[in-house]
């Protein structure tokens, strides 16, 4: 049975999309419903803050935990949250139908808004999901929020950063097909919107990390470790850290940091769109084409009557 994402439609014109994924054990209707209760320091909520933003929470298949030997809502499988390198090879097949499947969703939602549009991110196990989806992806997209979370096979990435960024060690691990990473092109609506978008300027996606110090469930230190390879990388990363919070958003100043990240996002957008305007309003110049060179003496001799051209230097007297 195919998992349905939990949308919620804009109030007005379409603006933006943002794709937000649940955290491990939950589901999409649980985790939208939680995130809208959260208000920034004005009393408001984000779907009221920005009420032009398409909301879209996918879902994630159920998959038997190898630890607790249950079924459970997991965008992959893994042995311990808090450890996150602890028998990591059983996180592999998971996390690559994960990223295919909302690799997907981008494709589907990019044919709604353009890519530069998209917000993507999520919440523990759900941005870690996300932050493989990106990175592996090769996506350009509007901006990333990730909170509480980790980097599954940090210590890969690590290790691939100093073979001049070439992720072919990690894409063999996780088998990361070309056929997975090449979704979004695969139909020929989107292949124009998201052609441009590929390879390193997922580098240029702006990201929002926030974690606080109180969370018991993932380390801080995890999502430091998430923060510090991610600028490696050279992305710019906006981190955020709190005393108190749990394992969830900072109210109200983590709600007020995600709403000036978004805004941030919104204007870098409204910056490029502005750039590329005033570029293709711009004529380009008429090719002129120089005249014949004419000589100092020659032009003297044609503008001074009575006057005969001069010889060359040449010429005899």
């Amino acid at each position: 049975m195919e998992n349905v994402a939990h949308i919620v439609a804009p109030r007005g014109d379409h603006t933006q999309t943002i794709i937000l994924l649940h955290g491990r054990d939950s589901i999409a209707s649980e985790f939208a419903e939680e995130f809208f209760e959260s208000q920034a320091s004005d009393d408001r909520t984000l779907p009221e803050i920005f009420p032009t933003t398409r909301w879209v929470f996918p879902t994630s298949k159920i998959r038997n935990s190898a630890r607790f030997e249950t079924p459970m809502s997991q965008w992959f499988d893994m042995w311990s949250v808090e450890n996150y390198l602890e028998k990591n090879e059983i996180q592999i097949d998971g996390l690559r139908e994960s990223v295919k499947e909302i690799l997907d969703l981008i494709r589907t939602e990019a044919v709604l808004i353009s890519p530069d549009r998209i917000i993507l991110g999520g919440i523990s196990q759900g941005c870690a999901t996300a932050i493989h989806t990106l990175l592996y992806g090769g996506l350009r997209l509007g901006g990333f929020i990730g909170l509480s979370s980790w980097l599954p096979f940090e210590a890969e990435i690590t290790t691939a950063m100093a073979d001049n960024l070439e992720w072919s060690v990690v894409r063999n691990r996780l088998h990361y097909s070309h056929e997975t990473l090449n979704t979004l092109t695969e139909q020929a609506e989107t292949t124009s919107v998201l052609s441009d978008l590929s390879s390193n300027f997922v580098l240029e996606t702006p990201v929002f990390l926030s974690h606080s110090w109180d969370d018991d469930v993932v380390p801080i230190a995890n999502g430091k470790k998430l923060c510090t390879t991610l600028e490696k990388l050279g992305m710019v990363v906006s981190w955020r850290q709190y005393e108190d919070g749990g394992h969830w958003v900072n109210e109200p100043r983590g709600v007020d940091d995600i709403v000036s990240f978004i805004h941030s996002c919104r204007q870098v957008q409204l910056d490029e769109e502005v750039i590329s305007n005033i570029t293709a309003s711009t004529p380009v110049p008429e090719q002129v084409v120089p005249k014949p060179a004419v000589s100092q003496r020659a032009t003297l001799a044609s503008s001074s009557p009575g006057l005969s051209p001069l010889p060359n230097s040449g010429s005899s007297m």
